[in-house]
């Protein structure tokens, strides 16, 4: 029997920590019983750090005018990814601020010279929001958005930009920022052409528990429908430096506590998501370990720079030596994956 949001909104209130991580971990064998946790060699390439969307729980964009405001060059990201590839990594987490003057030429280009150049790395970029403003500035629909940029070598998108698929939550965190319907909307568009991409969830901030399990319901009704995402990435948000903590909105960091009490219930409630991601970078290495027990079957990138999470307060690091480590420690064997989720290397 599938979970509803009612039986998934009482076990987050009512039940124990302990049995929740029994019965997602019980799910997660069912899903993955060879005890594979597998993670990825990446890099988070914030291409730019200029937005004009303003989310009030952000402290890393910057507006174009100011003087730390920055569009990296050709050369500096052909710089980063090379540096990517000395130490293994195959993919590439393409992300910026949604930059008010960016066509759709210029992220062409930069795709093509990107896959062109480095044929064996993957493009994994863009969010919702940006592919929504590359459309509406370049006055095309998202769909020709999406087949121009798959066409010069995207390889799928990521599921930034979320939050929470609530817009009472949204009008109050980001009240600039696509609605979650046109969230949807992009996603279900890549996935019809053919770019998996994947789910995320940022809480901590407004939102009720009620609206937590509405969002995985949103995604949960879109994976029946395309079956085109990957993996469910949630983690909590850091407020430090942001202006909901500057304006009182928000006071203080959640608990790890609820971090693996939304984790055990989204394996449990997510049946159609065969893999569910551990965010150790905002959660730390304990908790990103432990979630390994709540359900979680992937420890996700190495992150070999992060910049957004950050700004915020996060200052987590993990080598792949130390990922291969806290595997073991749990008793799994670890993996190393590529983007689509396919095996490259096991350490058992």
């Amino acid at each position: 029997m599938r979970l509803s949001t009612k039986e998934a909104i009482n076990l987050i209130k009512n039940e124990k920590l302990v049995n929740l991580g029994q019965m997602a971990y019980e799910k997660k064998q069912q899903l993955h019983p060879k005890k594979i946790t597998t993670f990825i060699v990446d890099r988070n390439i914030n291409y730019t750090n200029t937005c004009w969307v303003d989310c009030k729980f952000c402290a890393f964009y910057r507006h174009k005018k100011d003087e730390d405001a920055y569009l990296l060059s050709f050369e500096e990201i052909d710089k980063k990814i090379e540096e990517l590839i000395e130490i293994g990594g195959t993919q590439i987490l393409f992300q910026g601020g949604v930059h008010p003057s960016l066509k759709i030429d210029y992220y062409e280009k930069l795709v093509e010279h990107i896959h062109k150049k480095y044929p064996n790395i993957t493009i994994h970029g863009f969010s919702a929001p940006e592919i929504d403003y590359i459309a509406k500035i370049s006055k095309i629909p998202i769909k020709e958005v999406l087949i121009r940029l798959k066409e010069k070598g995207l390889s799928s998108i990521p599921g930034a930009g979320a939050e929470i698929l609530s817009d009472r939550v949204r009008d109050i965190i980001a009240p600039k920022k696509i609605s979650s319907d046109r969230w949807l909307e992009i996603h279900k568009t890549a996935h019809e052409i053919g770019l998996n991409s994947t789910a995320t969830m940022m809480f901590g901030t407004v939102e009720s528990i009620e609206e937590v399990v509405e969002h995985w319901e949103k995604i949960r009704r879109l994976q029946d429908e395309t079956g085109g995402f990957r993996a469910f990435i949630m983690w909590s948000f850091q407020p430090y430096n942001t202006a909901l903590m500057k304006e009182g909105i928000v006071t203080h960091k959640t608990s790890s506590n609820r971090y693996l009490r939304y984790l055990a219930v989204s394996r449990l409630f997510l049946d159609n998501f065969k893999n569910i991601q551990s965010s150790w970078v905002t959660q730390g290495s304990y908790i990103g370990q432990m979630a390994l027990l709540y359900g979680a079957n992937d420890l996700g990138s190495t992150m070999m720079e992060e910049n957004v999470v950050r700004s915020a307060g996060a200052q987590n690091r993990m080598n792949q030596e130390e990922m291969i480590r806290l595997i073991k420690d749990v008793g799994e064997i670890p993996a190393k994956r590529n983007t689509a989720y396919e095996i490259l290397e096991i350490y058992d």
